[in-house]
């Protein structure tokens, strides 16, 4: 057992998409529902990867500098909002025991190393479901945890909606 009171610890990453939303409800839908409710086996962390301001900002050219501190305010707020959304979602699910946390850096890395600090037991990720070619260009944040974490990880699929 990995958390106080005797609860293992389920890290949920989360970012601001839809399929990250639907990961969210859908964990808390299928492990914290009555009768598990408060009874629930799993401490969570929830977990928000905010990128580097310089990693959004091209580091070439004049006015990087003054620019970088006004991109860093946006994204600050922009995971204000995300974790907003995550913590209304908990309280509409009646889920309390819950960490929220906003780490800078590249997803892949900032969810590993929250497993391995909070020493948790599963990692919950949402697929974003992209094809061959879109997950080697941009990479796959599951498919590198999946690979990577040093626990059970659970991706977890939004159903295509059909027209």
């Amino acid at each position: 057992m990995a958390a106080a009171e005797g609860k293992e610890v389920m890290v949920v990453g989360i970012d601001d998409s839809q399929h990250s939303t639907y990961a969210l409800e859908w964990t808390f839908d299928h492990f914290f529902t009555p009768p598990l409710g408060s009874d629930s086996p799993f401490k969570v962390v929830v977990v928000y990867a905010k990128p580097f301001a310089s990693s959004v900002v091209s580091l070439a050219g004049p006015g990087v500098a003054e620019v970088l501190p006004i991109v860093d305010s946006d994204l600050k707020k922009m995971a204000a909002r995300i974790i907003g959304k995550a913590k209304e979602i908990c309280i509409s699910k009646s889920v309390s025991d819950v960490i929220f946390e906003v780490v800078e850096g590249d997803a892949r890395n900032v969810l590993c190393e929250a497993v391995e600090r909070h020493h948790a037991s599963v990692l919950v990720v949402g697929s974003h479901g992209y094809g061959a070619i879109k997950r080697v260009v941009l990479g796959s944040v599951s498919d590198y945890c999946a690979h990577q974490a040093h626990c059970t990880v659970m991706i977890v699929k939004r159903p295509k909606i059909k027209t």
